[in-house]
C-alpha cells in the first residue's frame, strides 16, 4: 500500500517505522530537513521537504496514486487543509488526521466529504486520557485494553507472592474460579514471552496478560495478586490537553487536583473544570506537595510535556508517600529505564497512538489494534467474514485454525438477541461469520499472517 505521512515528529516517525516493516511504500513530508535525513538513514522510506498542505509538495510525494494520507503534524489546521487538498484535487481514498483541539473534536459533524473530508480523526491526547482512565478504574493493573466497546478487556498484571495461583499450574484457574471464564493470553518472565499452556506454572513477578468479560476482571486479578483498594484521591501534574481532559473524565467520581505551572493556564482550568481543585505552582515543589497531603494521594500523574520534569516530580511524589505513580514519557527509550522502580507505570503516547492508527491501515476488518510491550507485541480485534468456502476461520473450531507462531486467540465476542456475549477461547469453539475475534501476538512480525488468515477469498465448490 502506498501511504503518505505528513509530519516527521515522534508519532509520524514511529508510524513510518512500523508501516515500513510491514512492506508498505511510505513517503513522509516535513519542513525539518535534518529530521527527514535522520529517518531516511534509519528506515527505508521516501522523504519530501516542504509544506504538506501545498499541492505541489503532495504531488512530489506521489499523492496522485497514494491510497492513504495520514496527517499527523502538531498543527490541526495544516492537517485539515492537507486532507481537503488530497480529497478535492487528487481524490485520495482514505484520509486520516490528527486533531488535538477540543473545539474541533466537539463538532464531529464538521468532518465529512461535504465539509472537511477526513475519514478518521485521531486525538493522541484523548487516547492517552482514556488509557489512564482505564488504569484508574482497575487498581493494580499495568495495562487495560478495551475490545468490542469495552465488553471484553485484556489486562496485564504483575503476579505477586501470596496470590492464590502463584506457584500453581494454569489448569487450576478453572478450579479456583468455576463461575468465571478467563484465558491467559501470554506471560512475560524476565522480559521473555512464554506461551501459556495448562502445565505452565505462574511465578512471582511474572507479567500476566489475561482476557475476560469486563465484569470478571477484578475476580481474575485477585487470583494473581492482592487486590488494591479503589483509588479516590488523584493529583495531576500538568494542565495541558491530556491533564485537563483526564480531569474532566475523573472529577465526577474522584477527588481531583491539578498542579499547573502557568498562571494563565491555571486560571483557564479553574473556569473550565467544575469539581477539580486547580493549584498554581510546580509539581517538583516539595513544600507544595506536602501542603496538598501527597502522602494521602492514591495516584500521582505526571502529564507535562517535559519528560525530565515528569520523572523528577514522580520520584519526589513517590518518596513523599504517594501510593501509586504514573508518568507520561514522550521519549520511548526512557520507558523501560524508569518503569518498575519508584515509578509504577510509565506510558508513551506514541505507543497508544500507533495502535489506533494501525487499526485503519491494516488489511482485513480490523476493529482494534493495541501495541503492547513497547511495540514488540500486539493485541488485535478482527471481524470474521464469509463462510466455510471463502474463509479460513469461519465454520472451524479454534484448534483447527492455523495460527502463526506466537499467536493465541483469547476470546470471541458474538452478538446475539440479548446483546454482545464474551466467549472465552476453548478448542471446541466454532467461529461464526460476524464474530469479533481477539488475537494476541507476542511477535508483531506475524501480523500480516493474521491479516491473511481473516481475509475472505473466492468460494470454491
Amino acid at each position: 500500500m502506498k501511504i503518505i505521512i505528513l509530519g516527521a515528529g515522534q508519532v509520524g516517525g514511529t508510524l513510518a517505522e512500523n508501516l515500513t516493516n510491514e512492506a508498505n511504500d511510505i513517503v513522509i513530508i516535513d519542513t525539518d530537513e535534518a529530521r527527514l535525513r535522520e529517518l531516511r538513514d534509519r528506515i527505508d522510506i521516501g522523504v519530501v521537504t516542504g509544506e504538506g498542505s501545498h499541492p505541489r509538495t503532495l504531488i512530489q510525494a506521489g499523492i496522485e496514486d497514494a491510497e492513504m494520507l495520514i496527517a499527523v503534524t502538531s498543527n490541526d489546521e495544516i492537517n485539515m487543509i492537507a486532507c481537503q487538498v488530497a480529497h478535492s484535487l487528487f481524490n485520495t481514498p482514505t484520509k486520516i488526521a490528527r486533531i488535538r483541539h477540543r473545539a474541533y473534536l466537539a463538532k464531529p459533524e464538521l468532518f465529512c466529504n461535504e465539509r472537511i473530508p477526513i475519514d478518521v480523526l485521531i486525538s493522541p491526547e484523548k487516547l492517552v486520557s482514556d488509557n489512564i482512565y482505564r488504569l484508574i478504574q482497575q487498581p493494580g493493573a499495568l495495562q487495560v485494553l478495551d475490545f468490542a466497546d469495552g465488553v471484553a478487556q485484556l489486562v496485564a498484571v504483575k503476579a505477586y507472592y501470596g496470590g492464590p495461583l502463584v506457584g500453581q499450574e494454569l489448569r487450576f484457574l478453572r478450579q479456583h474460579m468455576p463461575s468465571v471464564e478467563t484465558r491467559v493470553a501470554a506471560i512475560y518472565r524476565r522480559n521473555r514471552a512464554i506461551m501459556p499452556e495448562g502445565s505452565t506454572v505462574i511465578e512471582a513477578d511474572d507479567e500476566v496478560f489475561f482476557i475476560a468479560a469486563r465484569n470478571d476482571i477484578r475476580a481474575v486479578m485477585s487470583e494473581l495478586r492482592k487486590l488494591e483498594r479503589p483509588y479516590r484521591r488523584i493529583l495531576i501534574a500538568g494542565g495541558g490537553n491530556i491533564g485537563a481532559g483526564l480531569a474532566r473524565q475523573l472529577e465526577k467520581s474522584y477527588s481531583v487536583k491539578i498542579i499547573e505551572y502557568s498562571r494563565e493556564r491555571s486560571q483557564q482550568l479553574a473556569e473550565q473544570l467544575r469539581n477539580t481543585i486547580v493549584l498554581h505552582g510546580s509539581a517538583s515543589d516539595q513544600d507544595l506537595l506536602l501542603q496538598e497531603n501527597i502522602e494521602d494521594t492514591d495516584v500521582f500523574l505526571a502529564l507535562t510535556n517535559d519528560d525530565e520534569a515528569n520523572i523528577m516530580s514522580s520520584m519526589l511524589a513517590k518518596r513523599l508517600g504517594a501510593r501509586k505513580v504514573m508518568t507520561l514519557i514522550n521519549n520511548p527509550a526512557y520507558v523501560d529505564l524508569v518503569q518498575g522502580g519508584e515509578i509504577d507505570i510509565a506510558f508513551s503516547p506514541q505507543a497508544t497512538t500507533i495502535g489506533s492508527l494501525l487499526t485503519h491501515v491494516r488489511r482485513g476488518d480490523m476493529v482494534n489494534v493495541h501495541s503492547l510491550r513497547r511495540g514488540a507485541a500486539e493485541a488485535i480485534e478482527v471481524v470474521a467474514h464469509g463462510d466455510q468456502n471463502s474463509s479460513k476461520v469461519v465454520g472451524k473450531t479454534l484448534d483447527m485454525i492455523d495460527l502463526p507462531e506466537g499467536a493465541t486467540i483469547g476470546a470471541i465476542v458474538r452478538e446475539d438477541a440479548s446483546g454482545p456475549d464474551v466467549i472465552i477461547a476453548h478448542d471446541d469453539i466454532v467461529v461464526e461469520s460476524g464474530d469479533h475475534v481477539i488475537v494476541f501476538l507476542v511477535d508483531k512480525k506475524y501480523t500480516r499472517d493474521v491479516e491473511k488468515l481473516f481475509q475472505v477469498g473466492f468460494s470454491f465448490f
